[in-house]
């Protein structure tokens, strides 16, 4: 096996730069940082050799230099990331909000908090948590629950098993979210003989799972009873890929569709059967057709409170669920009927089994009614 001596602050970038995604674009655009106590001398020396390889950006406040990263991947489609490296301490508990708010949205963000020394020699060091009950705890541990996958890097080798670990999480549909490797200062700096293999370039692929046969069955059959069915759009639809999917689906059986806040523009804004957003912060137009909606097909949503206005915004009695996302957990909320799959793939397997199925159109002069008294009050 052919090595290669670096640094595990080394190692780190240098796998960095060599993942990409479909579109041979690396995955990990760039590194936003502040470097301080515990990050300076590993994270900030090995960033400054790659710097014309890996941008490094230097950010004033953690928690925005995290907000930025969330943000860039959600314009991305999850298709790219970012990483956040910041100093032991309160510069590393200011990245806890942001990484919650991308835990909450299913947003790939990478952290590499400096942490304590794993030798503990010069312990307690400077900003260190210190818990009279156990050894072990450290300011990063506040990342753990808004963290998809957590590892405190204690020795260098660990690198070998948790890089591959953290970008699998980073780039999985389902499991997507943040990922926090916490990078012990002295590590950092420690040299270790890599397997050269483990920095060959590579490309992760978006996974795509079809729908289980007996789920597909039982959705279609939802659907053809359904007389009022109304389509919930959510950000799946966009990280899926799936607009076109969408526009067609819905031209084809005449399907009005609502929006989340995440699913904004799944569907533009003008075509006649987008009824605009839906719940608490929805338009007149769209939460009248939930209402009365007697099946509601959420296409890659969470069914989070301001989309059903806290389960009170469907009132129609005989009102069912069925719910497309490639996350079982969020296709199980609310004794929703599952359909676990790509929205992609979804929608165009439920296309084909409706072919010939159409509702009667729903009734313009909602929109039209919502768009003159928003025009109204705006003028």
């Amino acid at each position: 096996m052919t090595t290669i001596r670096l640094t595990a602050a080394q190692a780190v970038v240098r796998y960095i730069e060599a993942q990409f995604n479909a579109d041979g674009e690396r995955f990990i655009a760039g590194v936003w940082a502040i470097f301080g106590h515990g990050n300076v001398a590993g994270l900030g020396e090995a960033l400054y050799a790659a710097r014309d390889r890996l941008p490094t950006w230097r950010g004033h406040n953690e928690q925005t230099m995290a907000h930025v990263g969330s943000a860039f991947a959600k314009q991305s489609r999850r298709r790219r990331a970012m990483a956040v490296t910041t100093s032991i301490g309160p510069g590393a508990t200011n990245l806890v909000t942001a990484a919650a708010l991308a835990h909450v949205n299913r947003l790939p963000l990478l952290l590499l908090p400096g942490d304590v020394f794993a030798g503990r020699a010069p312990d307690p060091v400077l900003q260190q948590i210190e818990d009279f009950a156990d050894g072990t705890l450290s300011a990063n541990d506040t990342l753990r629950p808004v963290s998809r996958y957590f590892d405190r890097i204690t020795r260098p080798e660990q690198l070998i098993t948790a890089l591959p670990r953290a970008f699998r999480v980073l780039t999985d549909p389902a499991g997507c979210g943040p990922v926090t490797l916490a990078m012990c200062q002295d590590v950092q700096a420690e040299a270790f003989d890599f397997p050269e293999a483990l920095f060959a370039p590579r490309t992760w692929h978006i996974r795509r799972p079809a729908p289980d046969a007996g789920e597909l069955a039982r959705a279609v059959e939802m659907l053809k009873a359904a007389k009022a069915p109304l389509l919930i759009a959510g950000g799946g639809v966009h990280y899926a890929g799936a607009t076109d999917a969408l526009r067609t689906f819905a031209e084809a059986h005449a399907i009005p569709v609502v929006e989340t806040q995440a699913g904004k523009s799944a569907l533009p804004w003008d075509h006649p059967l987008n009824f605009g957003a839906v719940g608490v912060t929805g338009t007149a137009a769209a939460n009248a057709l939930a209402e009365r909606a007697d099946l509601v097909l959420g296409i890659g949503t969470r069914f989070q409170d301001f989309t059903t206005g806290s389960w009170a915004l469907f009132k129609n009695p005989a009102r069912r669920i069925l719910a497309l996302n490639v996350q079982p957990y969020d296709a199980a909320k609310h004794g929703a009927e599952m359909l676990v799959c790509d929205a992609l793939v979804g929608l165009e397997r439920l296309g084909a089994a409706l072919e010939g199925t159409r509702w009667p159109a729903p009734d313009p002069a909602l929109k039209a009614a919502w768009y003159a008294e928003a025009d109204r009050v705006c003028a």
